[in-house]
């Protein structure tokens, strides 16, 4: 499932700063997380769906190229992020 428009524009407003900044590391991180959680949620009760657990896997890899990207060029901000997500614990 796809996430509704709504959810996404509160999304990237809420990291980007406005709307229109959805290329942000900060915002793609953060609807990565979204789709992510709705993922991991759905392989709790499907324990056999395979290519899920693979589309999992790789937006979990593609989620930590872009923090690592984010904590090279600006720490403040990824240091920010992990907090407002609970990445980590």
């Amino acid at each position: 499932m796809k996430l509704t428009k709504e959810t996404r524009q509160e999304i990237v407003t809420k990291f980007g700063g406005n709307a229109k900044n959805t290329g942000a590391a900060e915002v793609q991180v953060a609807l990565l997380t979204e789709r992510i959680q709705h993922i991991t949620g759905h392989l709790g009760g499907q324990k056999n769906d395979v290519n899920s657990a693979r589309g999992l896997m790789r937006l979990v890899s593609q989620r930590k190229r872009l923090l690592h990207h984010l904590s090279e060029t600006n720490l403040t901000s990824y240091r920010q992020l992990i907090k407002d997500l609970n990445l980590r614990k």
